[in-house]
């Protein structure tokens, strides 16, 4: 709006220059000045677009920063136990007894010390331990653990590791 006005202005103070004499002469300066105003209107519009880009990055970083948090918290609370009843686990693996595959507590014994090495198995990229010759039945239900992210991996071995 403030642009269009001094549009307006510069646009009469030409007209009037037309006439001749010193009112020529105080149009033409009125006009010099209403092109000045315009820049200098122009480049106020610019920062402040500026520093609105610059806020609207501030406040997209910081809620970033706020999602990555709260996903973190999520994955902090990631429950193996939940994980082995919710995925079918519990369907092979008994805590005490063998059943279709091997108890969980002979799956720690066998993985004592060695979470990697469990979390490595779940992915799918190492060598069944515990009962290579039923590893046959296990290798389809391996597609479900290796959905899992790397903390729902490494919760799961924790709960079976835990169950010495």
């Amino acid at each position: 709006m403030k642009k269009l006005g001094l549009l307006m202005l510069a646009v009469l103070m030409i007209g009037l220059s037309s006439c001749g004499g010193d009112n020529a002469n105080k149009a033409k300066d009125a006009a010099n000045n209403a092109v000045e105003a315009t820049k200098d209107a122009a480049k106020d519009a610019a920062e402040a677009t500026k520093d609105a880009a610059k806020e609207a990055v501030d406040a997209t970083k910081e809620a970033a920063k706020d999602a990555t948090d709260a996903a973190k918290d999520a994955v902090a609370s990631v429950d193996g136990k939940s994980l082995f009843l919710n995925n079918g686990c519990v369907a092979c693996h008994q805590i005490d007894k063998k059943t279709v595959g091997p108890a969980v507590k002979a799956i720690a014994a066998a993985y004592a010390g060695k979470k990697d090495d469990l979390v490595k198995f779940l992915k799918g990229e190492g060598k069944a331990v515990v009962d290579p010759a039923n590893f046959a039945v296990m290798q389809p239900n391996l597609a479900t653990t290796k959905k899992m992210s790397d903390a729902e991996r490494a919760a799961l071995a924790d709960y079976i590791l835990n169950n010495k």
